[in-house]
């Protein structure tokens, strides 16, 4: 089965997400994996009441204070409720990206892990290194049948339970636009007058963290593609279904050249949460980020900070917009699968959902749909930002794999550097993705 469908990708337009709730965290995907390869205990497991034995372990890659902190309260409210035991372990978010497939294929695994859904879990399914959690997803009979959908890998079984889901956009201060005496644009003619606007007060008007974050920069490149382009081409293209030296492609390159000058020059030397000082210190005007940035941000801050979406580039491409769903998924090789299964299911529950948004940045929309979000403006913002949106796609590599990530980070950040170079760039980067798709 193809992870690229329509359908799929879908899967929040179809439900308006109005069984979602509120929004989601997390700083950042095909597969069919055969019931025949799990181990035999895993296959014997349930989620029944029964408390199991011995610890499990979740590793989590959210490591900003607010979110490791977060994430321990909720392993303190499962550990109190006597149906098993949980411990933390968190790992700073850039090696835990990059050592995630080690750890899934190790001999000891942890047992659980925090990430993504849809065609990056889905290819760690594929490998059969993920536990099938099918009757976790028994007793959360109230999610919307689309987010079951986005779990389920290409046999039919469910291998993610999420957690939340959260938006991108242009975040700033408002205290700053008012000082500067300029609002948010709409199109991207309005979005270029701001740009020069910000930059002749001797404002840095584009923050940016690619230091060891190379990734940030994808979002760039989605939603210039998905404006222009529109949502279909682009999941082509990440599907390996269209080539990446199209000259549809090249085109989102020449838009993206229009704004490199109001890029601020220091950001490529240091990650997103020190381009996310320097947004609210007033040293850059706006930074395009996933609200997961807010986890790095003071609370004292969260009260003076707004978004506007991606501007309009060709009003005739429906509006789509990034909305990636994070949750947890399990290891097949997991010594103590029931008791992976019963943190998992706590983890579903409205009860850790509200736990995590409270202790966390608050910006977020739980996946429960009983749990509550945080009552702010920036968050019904946020939401009524998707809920008008024709599509949402998740995000670079989870649209299609991690994988595929560390040829976008090569390429995009080449480009930043060398734009004149851009043909050279496409075809290094289309054969690099045909290894990656040949695989």
């Amino acid at each position: 089965m193809s992870d690229f469908d329509s359908g799929r990708r879908r899967f929040l337009g179809q439900m308006g997400l109005a069984g979602l709730g509120a929004l989601g965290a997390a700083g950042l995907a095909s597969g069919c994996a055969t019931s025949a390869t799990r181990p035999a205990a895993t296959a014997a497991a349930t989620s029944s009441g029964a408390a199991p034995a011995g610890p499990v372990t979740l590793q989590s890659n959210l490591s900003s204070p607010q979110a490791k902190a977060a994430m321990q309260k909720i392993i303190d409210g499962f550990n109190k409720l006597g149906k098993g035991t949980a411990t933390l372990n968190t790992v700073a978010s850039e090696t835990y990206r990059t050592q995630l497939p080690t750890y899934l294929t190790s001999a000891n695994p942890p047992d659980l892990y925090t990430w993504y859904a849809g065609s990056v879990a889905n290819n760690y399914a594929d490998k059969n290194l993920l536990l099938d959690v099918s009757d976790v997803w028994g007793s959360m009979g109230d999610y919307p049948a689309a987010l079951r959908e986005l779990s389920t890998d290409g046999t039919g079984r469910q291998i993610f339970v999420p957690m939340n889901n959260y938006w991108w956009g242009f975040f700033y201060r408002k205290s700053n636009f008012a000082k500067w005496g300029v609002q948010e644009p709409k199109t991207w003619a309005e979005f270029l007058t701001l740009c020069e606007t910000l930059k002749g007060k001797g404002i840095p008007p584009i923050g940016i963290g690619l230091g060891d974050t190379p990734w940030v920069a994808s979002v760039w490149f989605d939603y210039l593609n998905i404006r222009i382009n529109g949502a279909d081409f682009h999941r082509e293209l990440l599907a390996g279904k269209q080539r990446f030296d199209d000259p549809k492609v090249k085109a989102v390159f020449a838009k993206w050249r229009e704004v490199l000058p109001y890029f601020d020059p220091k950001g490529k030397a240091y990650p997103f949460q020190e381009a996310t000082t320097a947004l609210l210190g007033g040293k850059t005007g706006m930074f395009l980020i996933g609200t997961f940035f807010a986890d790095a941000a003071p609370k004292d801050a969260l009260d003076d900070l707004d978004f506007f979406r991606f501007p309009i580039i060709d009003p005739a491409v429906p509006i789509v917009e990034e909305a990636p769903t994070d949750g947890f998924f399990a290891s097949a090789k997991s010594a103590n699968p029931a008791g992976a299964k019963a943190l998992l299911t706590y983890l579903a529950s409205a009860e850790a959902q509200e736990l995590y948004i409270a202790s966390s940045s608050g910006i977020v929309l739980p996946a429960n749909p009983k749990a509550k979000a945080a009552d702010s403006p920036l968050v019904a913002k946020g939401k009524a930002m998707l809920d008008e949106a024709a599509e949402l796609t998740q995000f670079f590599n989870r649209d299609s794999s991690d994988a595929l990530q560390p040829t976008a980070d090569t390429a995009l950040t080449k480009f930043m550097d060398k734009p004149d170079e851009i043909d050279t760039i496409l075809s290094e980067w289309q054969t690099a993705a045909q290894k990656v798709f040949k695989g």
